[in-house]
């Protein structure tokens, strides 16, 4: 799948609303059947950066904002590599989380759970241009849902 164009917004509060209306409001499913979940709120924590690296996220951050499209495209491509997500609190990765890459150095996080009817589902986590991190993520066990069906489990 060819790389999608950056968007381009005039300000936040646009990136906001396509977020909201896109996401949190839309129905997207993973390339593997998996229904994931978007929260308002999730804006704030995917797309800002901490200017002091201190863990305050406190700037807008354009270059995430433009690459907001390529969440759905990266999800929904059956040729994305998926990765088990580092859990730092546990310091041990997790089959229950899943790291998406597909354009460039962009990833996609996502937390698996279960639905009621024991069928997976995922809420989105977070996106970002991982530059400095993508040679760690690239080391990380594969994502299968075997193994995150018996994490969960």
């Amino acid at each position: 799948m060819p790389l999608p164009p950056l968007l381009h917004l005039p300000d936040e509060a646009a990136y906001r609303q396509h977020f909201v209306g896109t996401y949190c409001r839309g129905a997207i499913e993973t390339h593997d059947g998996i229904r994931v979940f978007f929260r308002q709120h999730q804006f704030d924590h995917a797309f800002y950066e901490s200017t002091n690296r201190d863990g305050i996220k406190d700037a807008f951050s354009w270059v995430r904002a433009e690459r907001m499209n390529w969440i759905d495209a990266t999800l929904t491509d059956p040729a994305a590599i998926r990765y088990q997500g580092w859990v730092a609190k546990t310091r041990s990765y997790d089959p229950a989380r899943r790291v998406d890459l597909l354009y460039e150095d962009f990833v996609v996080v996502l937390a698996l759970g279960f639905n009621r009817d024991r069928t997976l589902r995922a809420n989105f986590i977070t996106c970002y241009q991982a530059d400095n991190s993508v040679a760690k993520i690239r080391t990380s066990p594969l994502w299968t849902r075997a193994d995150c069906i018996q994490a969960l489990r």
